[in-house]
């Protein structure tokens, strides 16, 4: 072609074809057809949907985890009598919580309580059991008591609070109606996974405007302020020495072995299967 002529018709069409081709290919990536890119993961699409209800929970647990205070709470199961629990937080990290009945079947009284020190199980003297006090150190401060020598009570108090303000947790959370005998707000909370096992207790949790929980209805039974909370002292202490030894069971002991009576009428003690 001279310089300065204009494009022959063939040549206009193959050029027209080139931008038609172009533009299809525009328009088809600008599409509604185009495979979309993969979303963000939404809370709830993770089990941990952030609905206003969890949202104010998580505020008041959060709260809970600050609150220095000494109170009593009333423990109600079923098939048993009512019980108080008492429990202190203190500014210093370490916390305790008394446990009437709260091992050996119902039969002993315990206390679990934390330091710098250490995770404690105490024995507590009661009507049934005249012994002096004494604490095993079963773990380290942030550790755990094993599932046989726990007796739960303390968790609602110190430990599910970091559960409920986790977002990540597969938790559904809805505002229900007070609990008798409880105030502020409650909240039902139930697992949003079947496949796991759920990192607190399901049930209905209450909290104050501060963070004082104020009732717990969960698997073990039920927990209501019972007063006013009273200034927690700088640090616990712990009821009693600490001792080398084993903590105390759960389970109820086992019965004491039948007598048996011999031939000559002398009673001997027969072991219990």
């Amino acid at each position: 072609m001279r310089p300065g002529a204009a494009p022959r018709p063939a040549a206009r069409s193959g050029l027209l074809g080139v931008l038609t081709t172009a533009t299809a290919v525009l328009v088809t990536g600008c599409g509604s057809d185009a495979p979309a890119a993969d979303p963000t993961p939404t809370p709830s699409a993770t089990g941990a949907e952030q609905t206003p209800a969890r949202a104010q929970l998580a505020g008041l647990a959060a709260a809970a985890q600050d609150r220095h205070l000494s109170a009593f709470y009333t423990l109600s199961a079923a098939d048993r009598a009512d019980r108080t629990v008492a429990f202190t937080a203190a500014p210093d990290g370490s916390w305790r919580v008394d446990i009437p009945g709260g091992a050996l079947g119902g039969t002993a009284d315990v206390s679990v309580a934390r330091t710098g020190d250490g995770l404690f199980q105490c024995a507590l003297p009661s009507v049934t059991r005249q012994i002096p006090p004494t604490c095993v150190r079963v773990a380290d401060p942030d550790g755990q008591l094993a599932a046989g020598d726990d007796p739960r009570v303390q968790h609602p108090l110190v430990s599910w609070p970091r559960v409920l303000t986790d977002r990540r947790a597969a938790l559904s959370v809805t505002a229900v109606q007070p609990l008798p005998g409880s105030r502020g707000a409650c909240f039902a909370v139930e697992s949003t996974s079947a496949s796991l096992r759920a990192p607190l207790d399901v049930g209905i949790y209450c909290y104050a405007q501060d963070g004082t929980l104020t009732g717990a209805k969960v698997a073990f039974g039920t927990l209501i302020l019972a007063g006013e909370p009273v200034a927690a002292p700088p640090t616990v202490t712990l009821p009693g020495p600490v001792v080398a030894g084993e903590p105390l069971d759960m389970a109820s002991p086992p019965p004491p072995p039948t007598p048996t009576v011999t031939p000559s009428g002398t009673p001997s003690p027969t072991p219990s299967a």
